[in-house]
């Protein structure tokens, strides 16, 4: 009878025994991957950690993309390269509303790891909110908020894991991914900007691992990951739809490419209109635009020798916005052989830029042709005349 009683017990005790070993750890780890929003720093989407854990009852989302806006240094860490960014922590349920209240899609891909990996995940996450670790250098290709979440994943993926491609092309450059969400979002000064400040850099066709800098390649990348024969994916759900209708491109005549021409059209017709002020408008416009391409010239060498950010070095746009056009522009009516020279060597240098433009290892934004036109016709007819007559 004493027998028959202890198997009994043992019997009933089985079915949850096994259930428990199903799910000792308590943990369920997934990635969050934000759409693009509407600002300039949303532009390209966001990626955060989601960890849920049974045992202590807390659902916390970790984000690796956050910075003090509120450092009294913040515009000149910017400026150098370096800002540091935060990993930070806070509940799923205001993450939720943050993103629901900007129209902003979420998505979740639960992720299939055994437990001891999930534990060590979270671990590590632990360790990482330390004062002395949650801090680290921003890189905006190679150390951002999802390239973080990216290798944090990937380290842990078995050895025989396989990611299919995430683009169509396998020479899609950074840049091209860029301007991709760019023109989506109609950011076309953003897009001119960019395309100034960084240089040839960002012009390196990516490896497939690298394309995933961006969280839609990265939730694409984690889709199409088999890890030990099984999908990386174990579950995938919209959290969030937005209302707003998708992005779509604009129109090829970019606003920084009209108002460009425009400027530029102006420029170099003004010299023969019969307007009485024709000679001073002209010699105004010279002004403006050699110290101007001549002041921007300055900041990229700047940008290129003086700081951490290494996007911004091996610029080609130095070879029209010369940092020499900064003082040139006080001597544009001068009647001295040296100031007549430099403008017919800046009216060859465009000439010889335009020629090789389509060879050049770094993509020059289409809008800037007019104004590299503009500048080099100026500097040939400064170079030609003399005196007065030279802005008209």
């Amino acid at each position: 009878m004493r027998e028959f009683v202890v198997i009994c017990c043992i019997l009933l005790t089985l079915p949850f025994s096994t259930a428990g070993q199903t799910d000792t750890c308590r943990l369920r780890i997934s990635l969050l991957t934000c759409s693009p929003g509407s600002e300039l720093y949303s532009t390209f989407g966001h990626s955060a950690l989601r960890v849920v854990d049974s045992s202590t009852g807390t659902d916390i989302v970790y984000n690796y993309g956050v910075f003090d806006f509120h450092d009294p240094e913040f515009y000149v860490k910017f400026l150098r390269g370096k800002l540091l960014y935060y990993l930070d922590q806070g509940n799923f349920s205001d993450f939720m509303y943050a993103y629901s209240m900007d129209d902003r899609s979420v998505s979740e891909q639960l992720l299939r790891f055994d437990c001891s990996e999930k534990m060590d995940m979270q671990r590590f996450l632990f360790d990482n909110l330390r004062p002395e670790n949650r801090s680290y250098h921003y890189d905006f290709l190679f150390d951002n908020c999802t390239t973080r979440l990216r290798d944090l994943i990937w380290k842990r993926l078995r050895n025989d894991a396989v990611t299919a491609a995430v683009t169509d092309d396998p020479g899609r450059t950074f840049r091209n991914h860029l301007h991709y969400y760019l023109d989506n979002n109609r950011m076309d000064w953003a897009k001119l900007g960019i395309d100034i400040l960084l240089g040839s850099r960002l012009d390196r066709a990516m490896d497939n691992s690298e394309a995933m800098f961006l969280p839609d390649y990265l939730e694409k990348g984690i889709d199409s990951t088999l890890s030990g024969g099984k999908a990386l994916t174990e579950e995938k759900q919209l959290l969030f739809s937005s209302t707003s209708p998708p992005p779509g491109p604009g129109s090829p005549l970019s606003p920084a490419l009209i108002a460009l021409s425009v400027f530029s059209a102006a420029l170099m017709l003004m010299p023969y209109s019969r307007l009485r002020i024709a000679a001073n408008l002209t010699a105004m416009g010279d002004f403006i635009l050699f110290f101007l391409t001549g002041l921007l010239g300055v900041l990229l060498f700047f940008m290129w020798t003086a700081t951490d950010h290494a996007l911004c070095r091996d610029n080609l746009n130095l070879l029209w916005a010369l940092p020499t056009h900064l003082p040139a522009a006080f001597f544009i009516r001068s009647l001295k052989m040296p100031a007549k020279r430099y403008f017919t060597a800046v009216a060859l240098l465009s000439v010889a830029l335009l020629a090789t433009w389509p060879f050049l290892p770094q993509e020059l934004n289409p809008a800037l042709i007019p104004l590299i036109i503009a500048t080099g016709w100026r500097s040939w007819q400064i170079s030609k005349v003399s005196g007065i007559k030279q802005t008209g």
